[in-house]
């Protein structure tokens, strides 16, 4: 079975190559880019979730017209348009129980690559950098003494409202950030060199 879900990428590629009685969703190009899967786990681990990202894709390298993104909270995508016509899906790991991602009508505010969060991360020895208390809420947990605070990265961050924004993150198969809208790294790139300061955002349950 592991073997077979690997090939699957490649089974669904050549598909779509293949000519047919036109069935294929217009949006689709034979250049579309899907994404890979996620690594397994090592001898003795637990997977971490799915080995095959089948959700997430993009097929808007060379589409002109206006960018705009919906993210649907329910169904845990992010669809992104150029013109009104879609061009790419991605994944996502949205808010949990107590950090909900918020819904509403909202513009892209900030990008910035190499985004490190100023709340969430974890406690470190600050001496040996060793992890002490890991996914630490500085708002609510006291740091020990003899550590330092090592923010989480947010690589591609792409700030719609307050402190929330879309970027790269593990995604567990469900909700799980706290309040921020996680995707693959390939997708959070794909979204952050495509999107301007001002592309409107639609977040929805």
């Amino acid at each position: 079975m592991p073997r077979l879900t690997l090939l699957l990428p490649l089974i669904l590629l050549a598909a779509l190559a293949l000519p047919g009685c036109g069935s294929r969703h217009s949006a689709y190009r034979d250049d579309t880019l899907y994404i890979g899967g996620y690594r397994q786990a090592g001898p003795g681990q637990k997977p971490k979730r799915a080995a095959f990202d089948d959700i997430s894709y993009w097929d808007g390298d060379g589409v002109s017209g206006s960018p705009s993104i919906r993210i649907d909270l329910g169904d845990q995508t992010a669809s992104f348009f150029k013109g009104g016509q879609l061009v790419g899906v991605s994944a996502l790991g949205t808010g949990r129980e107590g950090y909900s991602s918020p819904t509403g009508s909202f513009r892209i505010l900030q990008k910035n690559k190499d985004h490190v969060s100023s709340i969430y991360g974890d406690y470190v020895d600050a001496q040996t950098g060793e992890v002490i208390m890991k996914d630490i809420d500085r708002g609510k947990d006291r740091m020990p003494k003899g550590a330092r605070y090592d923010g989480a990265r947010m690589p591609y961050f792409m700030r719609f409202t307050g402190g929330v924004g879309m970027h790269e993150g593990f995604l567990p198969g469900y909700p799980a950030s706290h309040g921020c809208i996680r995707m693959p790294g390939f997708m959070a790139e794909k979204f952050f060199d495509n999107v301007s300061v001002g592309t409107p955002v639609s977040v929805v349950h």
